[in-house]
């Protein structure tokens, strides 16, 4: 395994302590103020990034791959609209991450929760949403720099994503809907809210599974054909 840079743990740093905090200040607030909280993690998950930057000039079109990512990912959960349970959009947000390491996947799952609810619908669950998706990228960023998962090998990230959906990303979406909705969270509500959302988070699973499956390989060919030809994101591992 490689040791973690300081960019990776400066990331890490605001994963674990500073958008948390900021989530559950929101809570306290009355979640009156989530568009504010939105835009403050979006900035808080590009800082990182650009600090990756600070040893060479950064190439536009280095922001405009993953500009482009968060536009497919955010493609991929609008079209299933009338399935709201069957999110693509886990799998590419990990794809990115397997390219282009933990900052990138991190900002990409952000960005991607955050403009994709312009669709599905704005409100206090969106920080919340933001820091679960990004948390999926960052972690399978991570992992992939770590050299945890392989990058050349596709169905080990196949598992993992079915893994990190119904253990990671799908209860945190469920602990929200706990925070949202009960006054007083109790281990009774919280199993209860944590059972009911199952069905809901083994298809999220079910579609990260299929998608990564599918274009995992061919996606992955094409984003580092992009790299090689335009030496891009070539300091940030």
């Amino acid at each position: 395994m490689t040791k973690l840079n300081r960019k990776t743990k400066l990331t890490m740093l605001f994963v674990i302590l500073t958008i948390p905090l900021l989530m559950l200040a929101g809570a306290k607030l009355g979640n009156r103020y989530y568009y504010l909280i939105s835009i403050v993690i979006m900035a808080l998950s590009m800082i990182p990034f650009f600090v990756s930057f600070e040893s060479r000039k950064p190439q536009a079109r280095e922001l405009v791959v993953l500009a482009v990512m968060t536009a497919i990912a955010v493609i991929s959960r609008s079209v299933f609209i009338a399935l709201p349970a069957f999110k693509p959009m886990t799998a590419i947000i990990m794809i990115t991450a397997m390219a282009f390491g933990a900052q990138a996947g991190f900002m990409t799952g952000c960005m991607s929760a955050f403009v994709s609810n312009f669709v599905f619908g704005q409100g206090p669950w969106t920080p919340w949403q933001m820091f679960a998706y990004g948390l999926a990228g960052f972690i399978t960023g991570l992992l992939g720099e770590t050299g945890v998962l392989k990058k050349e090998k596709k169905w080990p990230v196949v598992i993992y994503g079915g893994l990190l959906v119904l253990l990671v990303v799908g209860p945190f979406l469920d602990i929200c809907t706990l925070f949202l909705t009960a006054a007083m969270p109790t281990s009774t509500s919280a199993s209860a809210v944590l059972l009911s959302g199952l069905p809901y988070n083994a298809v999220h699973a079910t579609a990260t599974v299929v998608v990564l499956a599918l274009l995992y390989g061919p996606i992955m060919e094409k984003l580092d054909r992009i790299k090689v030809k335009y030496g891009m994101m070539e300091d940030i591992q």
